[in-house]
């Protein structure tokens, strides 16, 4: 399983990531929900499961991907500041381009 991280979102999530609250924790990218071959994202701080598997990106950001979530390979994290600021999570691989 692949996950790219711009440095936009890298840097923001370092912050999160290096909070005392976050110690021993991983960032999660999730699947809120799907429907066809689209699916919407989310992420949050938690722990590795049994059915996990943690990918090391580029950006020295461990993530925990739940396996066998086809729609999770791939998933790209951005973060932009204009014209509003915030994270945007796609998959670029599976032609989601960001939600709609």
């Amino acid at each position: 399983m692949n996950i790219k991280i711009t440095r936009n979102a890298a840097k923001v999530l370092r912050e999160e990531i290096d909070k005392p609250e976050n110690d021993g924790k991983f960032l999660r990218v999730f699947v809120t929900h799907s429907h066809g071959d689209h699916a919407h994202y989310g992420m949050k701080m938690d722990d590795a499961a049994a059915n996990d598997e943690i990918i090391e990106t580029d950006k020295d950001i461990k993530v925990v991907l739940e396996q066998g979530v086809e729609l999770l390979d791939g998933v790209r994290i951005d973060y932009f500041y204009v014209p509003q600021e915030g994270f945007s999570i796609s998959n670029p691989t599976k032609g989601n381009h960001g939600d709609h």
